[in-house]
Formats: C-alpha cells, sequence, structure tokens
C-alpha cells in the first residue's frame, strides 16, 4: 500500500478565502505523481490551539505531511509555535538561519527588521531547509508516525523547498511506487454529461475516477494502481474515450506530454501548414491574446459591431439571416488575406459589449476553408467576462475540430 500524505494549510487568509490556496493543488499533484496517496487537506487560521490539535492529529495517522505558510516574521505566524506547543519541544535559536536571513536583507541593501530573527526559532530536534529565494527558512522532523516538513506559503518560495530539499529527502525515507494517471482532456462538454456517458463503461473498483472543471474543459482523471497492465490501460481508456466523443481534444499519459487546447491547435496548424484570419466579436479581443506567439496568424480583428464590420467588407446586415452575413463576410475577408482559414465569431446582440449583468447571448462561430463554410452556434450566459472566455473557447473548438477531422457541434 502507499504511504499515506497530507498537506496542511495555514493562514487566516486561506480560511476566509482571501487566498487561493494554489499550494495544496500543486503539492498533491506532486505527490501523487510520486507515489503517495494524498488522504485529506486540512486548513486552520492563525490560532495556536487549534494549529496544535490539528498537527497532533496528523501525527497519529499519517505517514508524511506537508505544512505551508505561518513562517514569517509577524506575530499571526504561528507555526514553530504550534509545533513547540503540539510536541513539547523548545525553540532553539539557529544562528546560520539567522545569517540567511540577514543575508537576504544585506544583498539588497536593506536594514533587516528586528522582528525577523523570530524567522530563526527553530523546533529542537528539528533540520532546517535552507531558503535560497526567501527570508523564512523551512524545518521538518518526525512525530509519532509522520515525517512533517514545513515551507512557507509563498508559492515560489514553497516550491523551490520542495523541490530542492523535501522531494529528494521523500524519495530516500519512502519506498514509493507511483501510480499511474491518464488524463483525457475535453472541451464543450459540462461534468454532468461526461459522467452521464461514462456511466456506460464499467470501471474496475481499484481504478480511481475523478473530474476537474475549468471555464471551458474538464479533464477526466484515471488512477490506475501501479502494476495495473499496461495493455488493459490503454484497453480502459479508448473505451471512455469513445463513448465521450469528439469532445476529447488530447489524451495525456499514454506516451503524450501535458498539452492544452492551444498546443493541439498549434501543432495541427503547422503540420498542416495553415494560416489563419480572424475577427472577433463576443470574446473581446481574447480569442486572438491566447494565440499570442503562434506563427501563423495572420491577422486578427475585434470588432465591437455587427453593422461597423458590415460596412468595412460592404456587406449587407441581414439581421434575420446570421448565417449568411458570418459567411459573407468571412468570404470577403479571404478575399482580402493571404490566409487559407478565415474564423469568424459574431453575434447580433448588438448590445453585448455593453451588458454588465448576467443573460444570454447566441454566438455564431464560423470556419471557411478552401470556400467550403462550417459554422457552429451556442448560447453562452454569464457576466462579460464569462462569456468573453466561452466564445473564446468555442471559437477555438471549432478550429480544433476541423484540424482533428470531428464533426461540429
Amino acid at each position: 500500500m502507499n504511504p499515506s500524505l497530507e498537506s496542511f494549510s495555514q493562514g487566516e487568509e486561506i480560511v476566509t478565502g482571501q487566498t487561493l490556496d494554489t499550494n495544496a493543488v500543486w503539492l498533491s499533484q506532486q505527490a501523487v505523481t510520486m507515489g503517495f496517496t494524498v488522504t485529506r487537506h486540512t486548513a486552520v487560521g492563525d490560532k495556536l490551539e487549534d494549529l496544535a490539535q490539528v498537527l497532533l492529529d496528523i501525527s497519529k495517522r499519517a505517514d508524511c505531511c506537508i505544512c505551508t505558510g505561518g513562517l514569517g516574521p509577524t506575530s499571526d505566524d504561528l507555526t514553530a509555535e504550534a509545533v513547540a506547543k503540539a510536541f513539547d519541544l523548545p525553540l532553539i535559536f539557529d544562528e546560520i538561519a539567522y545569517n540567511q536571513i540577514e543575508r537576504f536583507f544585506l544583498n539588497r541593501n536593506r536594514q533587516m527588521p528586528e522582528c525577523n530573527r523570530k524567522q530563526a526559532m527553530l523546533p529542537k530536534g528539528s533540520i532546517r531547509l535552507d531558503n535560497q529565494v526567501g527570508t523564512a527558512p523551512g524545518f521538518a522532523l518526525q512525530q509519532g508516525r509522520c515525517w512533517f516538513a514545513f515551507v512557507p506559503g509563498v508559492p515560489s518560495e514553497m516550491r523551490h523547498l520542495f523541490l530542492e530539499h523535501i522531494q529528494p529527502t521523500l524519495k530516500d525515507r519512502f519506498d514509493l511506487i507511483p501510480s499511474k494517471l491518464i488524463t483525457i482532456r475535453t472541451t464543450g462538454i459540462g461534468e454532468s454529461d461526461l459522467q452521464e456517458r461514462i456511466n456506460k463503461i464499467a470501471i474496475p473498483s481499484h481504478v480511481q475516477l475523478g473530474f476537474r472543471a475549468e471555464l471551458g474543459e474538464v479533464q477526466t482523471k484515471l488512477l490506475f494502481p501501479h502494476d495495473y497492465p499496461n495493455q488493459h490501460i490503454e484497453n480502459l481508456t479508448q473505451s471512455i474515450s469513445q463513448v465521450i466523443g469528439d469532445a476529447v481534444y488530447a489524451i495525456e499519459g499514454l506516451g503524450q506530454q501535458s498539452v492544452d487546447l492551444v498546443s493541439v491547435i498549434d501543432g495541427l496548424m503547422l503540420s498542416g501548414q495553415h494560416t489563419l484570419a480572424i475577427i472577433e466579436n463576443v470574446s473581446h479581443g481574447l480569442l486572438a491574446a491566447k494565440l499570442v506567439g503562434v506563427s501563423w496568424l495572420s491577422s486578427a480583428a475585434y470588432v465591437q459591431s455587427l453593422d461597423k464590420l458590415c460596412q468595412q467588407f460592404h456587406v449587407e446586415n441581414q439581421p434575420n439571416d446570421l448565417f449568411s452575413t458570418a459567411k459573407t463576410i468571412a468570404q470577403a475577408l479571404q478575399d482580402n488575406t493571404n490566409a487559407d482559414m478565415i474564423l469568424i465569431q459574431l453575434t447580433d446582440d448588438l448590445d453585448v459589449n455593453t451588458k454588465t449583468q448576467n443573460g444570454l447571448t447566441t454566438v455564431t462561430n464560423g470556419l471557411l476553408v478552401k470556400g467550403k463554410y462550417a459554422q457552429t452556434i451556442r448560447t453562452i450566459a454569464g457576466n462579460i467576462e464569462r462569456k468573453q472566455h466561452q466564445a473564446a473557447m468555442l471559437s477555438l473548438d471549432l478550429l480544433r475540430r476541423y484540424l482533428q477531422g470531428k464533426a461540429y457541434e
């Protein structure tokens, strides 16, 4: 059985929602990849008694715990004190840690405040984890069943200490056999629809199924035991991908590296030696922004008004036939560009750029390639920012489906 690992986040800003705890997400991903079973994530505010009690509880149930936050110089940074209280360990002044903190300020031509001395007070018997990118050293110790590592809550410092000190130690201390993670990446389909389709497949009880939803994408994750046969992994992954259908744009974990939607499109555009021109409306320039740096985007335009766009291309706006209007504009644009593909995104909701309240907007996406025109029509909802992102993802998905030879929806 894989050793168990918990993450423990400290700070009032975490439990009150003022700060998004990205550390726990990142640490869990690292731990699973290494071969741990992540069993729990706990967050506690700046209360000494609560912190100490949680540490005591963890020491009895987990094999390892990575604790983030509470190592700063201010009065609300209580991690070292909580460790001392929980395990009856006095705090000892660490001169090397103090010198490192002092040097941090000297290198920046600043005087070290006296309160930073607190960061050099470490629990007796702990191992100092030197911090090269901040003032707070981390520390590690064994208590009860659990090996604890304490690191700053600043993400850059946390990651530095984990990769530099903690990860190598974990590999030495624990017998780790990584599980096998497969990620099926989809766009244009929601979690509930995914679940309904996947319900058609019998998934073995020892294979863990999970979902991760983002705006415009849902990832279906399959975690297999380390000794699960590769052929069975491929067969189950293929079966699930088939029942999901054309919404699948990439599968990670079967020899493929991690990719996002733009990366997939970029590879397909380059291999096909295509060039693209775009006109966007609802996405307010976000579509072009997502394609910054690609070599095949020949032109991009954001238009606020459908009427002005029609005037620009000398096209008659047909209010009751947006299909014809969009197609005619795409053809006119292709006549004025060297791009072999035209992607156009429009709405007949002329107030879409000024609305701030939630509401429905119908988005028309059209793709013109070598005289052939395909179109999707979708209704999106939410505030301006959400519509902006949804519209950009719908446009990219139309392009992706064409390049992968999949049906338009």
